[in-house]
């Protein structure tokens, strides 16, 4: 249902982790902080955040909106510098988690995009993002984000 996105307005401490190489079997993993500013619209059938990466060399935003009729979100990636993804996952939240989908590229490798939000309470959430490179079959997890309310 809309609103699902309204436990994210807000300012958040973001710790990131994210895979160095994806599709490759790696495991080396780099950690770096973030902060994340949140924002609710259309009576909360759209969000909106700022992700600044103090450490990196790009900052990030993300703009959501629900579809009612189809009782879903597309969610859409903005990169500070290659601009916008122009692929939405798509998806919903079921009993507390949300997960939403993407048929992709990688490198120029054919992936399925999963997303996924769990672990909400009021002062902390989870982010998942993982691909695959069979079509579903198998997984990897390529960047995570847990996020902690400031204030």
């Amino acid at each position: 249902m809309g609103n699902d996105f309204d436990f994210f307005v807000g300012r958040w401490d973001v710790a990131n982790r994210r895979l160095l190489k994806r599709g490759v079997g790696s495991d080396e993993w780099e950690e770096f902080p973030g902060h994340c500013v949140a924002y609710g619209f259309f009576d909360g059938a759209g969000s909106f955040d700022t992700l600044t990466l103090p450490t990196k060399d790009f900052d990030g935003a993300t703009v959501r909106t629900y579809d009612a009729e189809r009782d879903e979100w597309s969610i859409y990636w903005i990169n500070s510098r290659r601009g916008l993804d122009p692929v939405p996952v798509v998806g919903r939240f079921v009993d507390g988690v949300g997960t939403f989908y993407a048929d992709d590229t990688d490198d120029g490798r054919p992936i399925r995009v999963r997303f996924t939000w769990s672990g909400i309470t009021r002062d902390s959430c989870h982010w998942k993002q993982a691909f695959s490179y069979d079509g579903g079959q198998t997984w990897e997890t390529n960047w995570t984000m847990h996020s902690t309310r400031v204030g």
